[in-house]
């Protein structure tokens, strides 16, 4: 039997286990990539893993979510990370030089390479032929140790394209339609892969914002093959030579096969407050929009700022509209100059602002009240956009600039002919924004601003766990409920402490001060409880906050492994009935929990307060369960070191 690319890149990267979906496997990691947000505590922990140098064959750091510097606090983690770089052997991609993603595809991302990154839309790279995944910030400073990575082999999921996308139609409509099909938690443990004869009509930049938004399925990663497409797409950005060919074997075989005839697609919109409540935009065409914004890691390419440009060329942006352009990189914003593409926009009335996440993690650009904002982003989640009960559409470039120009939804089929779209074969190629690590950089003293403080420390798991629910939550509850982001909170990553102030602000403020109260915490919650964001914040902080036991339903692939890294027990019903049963306010007492996590037993008996008790099963690897037990992940890695010696 053949192989998929899937399975062909983990197989030149298997370290431990089988490739048997659903077991435990350890990958070799090429790449690791981090971003500010999540980079500056993914760096403090590196330090205590206290290695001289990181030992992958690349790692950038990039700054690109906390570019608003209203006070010193960002500005400083920018130093610190500067320093860092410059000190441990990483590229350090400089504020204003581009999303993550976006200069990673351009820049760094490799066929047939692995990647792990500090952010969920890392598989990003998956369109240029890399298994790409997103993980905690802990799971990468391991992988820049030299550490492998640890999953369980997941499902890959064949898609099969034919076709080629009609006019107006483009790769944004494609992710959308699956996430109309499949849901937010369709993809959970799965792979997406992407082959068929449609696939050659697609572009790299195409297939990346493909892959970026399969992490709102909850999928580990996107692949596509690495093809003469990629190839063009390398060679474009001088580095040809570092391309393979990586296809699937004609005989290869996939867990399942959708089928996908991309000449019948048309415009979609995700409207709110999920990126799977999805519509076609007829049916929601004519509502009065407020804001439109084209950028973020899904859609900020040259393409995607050339297709606005051309379509606006004999067109206005509405009165009541604010257009705003987020170019990803400032390749794509030095060629779009270059090429005449922002006089276009600037005439129109678009607003030009710097390459950067910015509205897309809620960093500026918050819309106004009671009004809809169409974006080209990754995530609607209800408040992600810094207002309150906010009104936010996901859509295409496409869809964008039409509804920009009409005021209203349109679907952009009806505002005419489509722009005649052709992207330069050579570009301009400029790395001043992206500083190489130094040949030894034993001697550069870190820089450390007063809002970095220290990693808190965390006791091992005790034998018995009594514990209060200070929190029942619901189905789907997001890492941006439990660890909001924002300009106001994303900027004391650094400083836990003061960041665990804000766990579940969006749901119940006064989360923070009853945890404290109640010292050992038990969180309830439903399905896919975590989806979303790869923020080990949403772990990290509520740990401190004394969070020791998480039952649900079932979770979200990162934000469980995350929990694990920081010690906490992530356990689910194992009858459902038992989270309706289960009430906010009451004690639970699991006895022996430590001896069960080790003996490797697969449930424990969870006692309430009311008299009743039920089971909840345990579903992790060995290796999972000595890390709970040391009390996370550092713990763990510290004793096998202190060992060594």
């Amino acid at each position: 039997m053949g192989l998929n690319v899937t399975e062909k890149i983990i197989k030149s990267h298997i370290v431990e286990g089988q490739m048997s979906p659903g077991r435990p496997v350890a990958i070799r990691i090429d790449q690791t990539l981090t971003q500010d947000a999540t980079g500056t505590m993914a760096y403090l922990e590196f330090e205590a893993i206290g290695i001289d140098c990181v030992k992958t064959k690349l790692s950038v750091s990039y700054v690109d979510h906390n570019l608003i510097q209203s006070d010193f606090r960002n500005a400083d983690d920018h130093r610190f990370l500067q320093s860092i770089a410059a000190r441990y052997g990483i590229y350090f991609s400089r504020p204003g030089n581009g999303i993550c993603h976006q200069v990673h595809l351009e820049r760094f991302a490799a066929p047939g390479k692995t990647l792990l990154g500090s952010d969920s839309h890392t598989p990003t790279a998956g369109g240029c032929g890399m298994l790409a995944i997103g993980a905690g910030g802990l799971d990468v400073a391991m992988a820049m140790a030299g550490q492998p990575f640890y999953l369980n082999m997941p499902e890959v999921i064949g898609v099969h394209l034919t076709g080629s996308l009609q006019p107006w139609v483009s790769a944004k409509d494609v992710i959308l339609e699956l996430l109309r099909q499949l849901s937010v938690k369709g993809g959970v443990g799965r792979v997406m892969e992407y082959f068929g004869p449609g696939v050659k009509t697609l572009s790299v930049t195409d297939r990346g914002a493909i892959a970026n938004l399969g992490t709102e399925l909850g999928a580990t990663s996107t692949v596509f093959p690495s093809d003469d497409i990629t190839r063009s797409f390398l060679s474009a950005q001088e580095r040809e030579k570092q391309w393979t060919e990586l296809v699937a074997d004609p005989d290869a075989s996939y867990s399942m096969i959708m089928e996908i005839d991309l000449s019948s697609l048309e415009p979609m919109i995700a409207c709110p407050s999920s990126p799977d409540n999805v519509k076609k935009v007829r049916e929601v065409a004519g509502r009065p929009v407020s804001q439109v914004i084209i950028g973020s890691c899904a859609n900020s390419s040259l393409r995607d700022i050339t297709v606005a440009a051309k379509s606006l060329e004999t067109r206005q942006i509405h009165k009541d509209v604010s257009f705003e352009i987020n170019p990803g990189s400032r390749q794509v914003l030095e060629n779009a100059d270059e090429k005449g593409i922002l006089q276009s926009l600037i005439h129109a009335g678009a607003r030009i602002h710097q390459c950067g996440c910015l509205g897309c993690i809620g960093m500026g650009q918050a819309p106004a009240t009671d009004t809809i904002s169409l974006r080209t982003f990754t995530r609607n989640f209800p408040g992600r956009s810094g207002t309150k009960n906010d009104k936010v559409y996901l859509c295409s470039p496409e869809t964008a600039v039409a509804s920009a120009v009409r005021g209203q939804i349109s679907d952009p089929r009806d505002i005419g002919k489509p722009p005649e779209m052709r992207l330069p074969e050579t570009l301009i190629i400029n790395d001043n924004g992206i500083i190489p690590p130094l040949e030894d950089g034993s001697g550069v003293k870190i820089i450390r601003g007063p809002n970095i403080k220290p990693l808190p420390e965390f006791d091992p798991l005790s034998e018995d766990l009594t514990g209060q629910v200070v929190l029942k939550l619901g189905d789907n509850i997001t890492t941006d409920h439990i660890m909001p982001a924002g300009s106001k909170i994303l900027p004391l990553r650094s400083n836990v402490p003061a960041i665990s102030e804000f766990v579940f602000s969006a749901i119940d403020p006064s989360f923070p001060k009853r945890a404290k109260e109640a010292r050992t915490v038990i969180i309830v919650g439903g399905e896919n409880y975590g989806q979303g964001s790869s923020r080990e914040h949403a772990a990290l902080a509520p740990r401190y906050l004394g969070v020791r036991v998480k039952l649900v339903k079932s979770f979200a692939r990162i934000h469980k492994a995350n929990l694990i890294n920081f010690g906490i027990v992530p356990l689910t019903f194992k009858n459902p009935d038992d989270y309706e049963k289960t009430e906010q306010g009451e004690t639970l007492t699991i006895h022996k929990i430590r001896n069960a996590i080790l003996s490797g037993a697969s449930t424990v008996t969870v006692e309430g307060s009311n008299g009743r008790s039920f089971e909840a099963r345990l579903d992790l690897s060995e290796r999972d369960r000595s890390i709970i037990a040391a009390g996370g992940l550092l713990n763990a890695v510290r004793a096998e070191l202190a060992g060594d010696e």
